[in-house]
């Protein structure tokens, strides 16, 4: 298993640096593709139930909202139910990176998978969101 998640993770240092690149003409981060992404299907979330979608922690979360709100990516606001708590929403800026962000995601995965035959990726596929799913309900146990 360690060969397994020592992969997993190289992928995912490089799918980093790939995003990074792609993604800094808008003023981007790595980072925050996955967040607006998440936004922009769900508009008006906590920071706290953002953290738990993208699986860091809650002062992660905070932090890098912070950023995306300097820069003109999102606002938050109080939440009139709680108003501890932070609604995060995307701005028109954030749905017209929306495109190229999805496109970024698509290109790295062709590229990263370009060696594997459809049933492989398929597979691969499954397998991971198993992985995925598991990973996530431990998290959400802790």
């Amino acid at each position: 298993m360690p060969a397994l998640m020592h992969n997993i993770s190289a992928i995912s240092r490089c799918a980093a640096a790939y995003r990074q690149e792609e993604l800094a003409p808008l003023g981007l981060k790595a980072i925050h593709a996955s967040y607006l992404i998440t936004l922009c299907r769900n508009p008006g979330m906590t920071q706290e139930q953002l953290a738990k979608r993208v699986f860091v922690n809650k002062s992660n979360a905070a932090r890098q909202v912070a950023v995306l709100e300097e820069a003109g990516f999102v606002t938050r606001s109080p939440s009139e139910e709680d108003k501890r708590a932070m609604l995060v929403y995307p701005t028109e800026k954030a749905y017209e990176a929306l495109p190229k962000i999805r496109q970024t995601f698509r290109d790295w995965e062709a590229l990263a998978a370009q060696d594997l035959t459809e049933e492989e990726r398929q597979m691969l596929i499954t397998m991971l969101s198993k992985m995925r799913d598991r990973a996530a309900q431990w998290m959400e146990e802790h």
